[in-house]
């Protein structure tokens, strides 16, 4: 559910950022004035990026463990089908 929650977000947040459009800013700032700044918002990124990562894999995680469950429950239904047919045959 958590999981759920999680991917729900990120895709709320990715679409509603596409829409938002920025003015251009009418002096553009030197690279000099860029880079001190642009190291939180990289390292930012690549924290997101890996959060992102990390919440995908829980979710194929989970989805493995779900299909395993869902094999294991039908292949005890055919058991007791199998069963049962063989105790009308009786």
């Amino acid at each position: 559910m958590k999981q759920s929650l999680l991917a729900a977000a990120l895709i709320a947040l990715a679409v509603s950022a596409c829409g938002n459009k920025e003015e251009a800013a009418p002096v553009a700032p030197t690279s000099e004035q860029t880079a001190p700044a642009a190291a939180p918002v990289e390292q930012a990124a690549k924290e997101s990026v890996e959060a992102a990562k990390e919440g995908a894999a829980d979710q194929v995680e989970a989805a493995k463990e779900g299909a395993e469950q869902a094999v294991e429950a039908a292949k005890e239904g055919a058991e007791q089908a199998v069963e049962a047919a063989k105790e009308e045959a009786k």
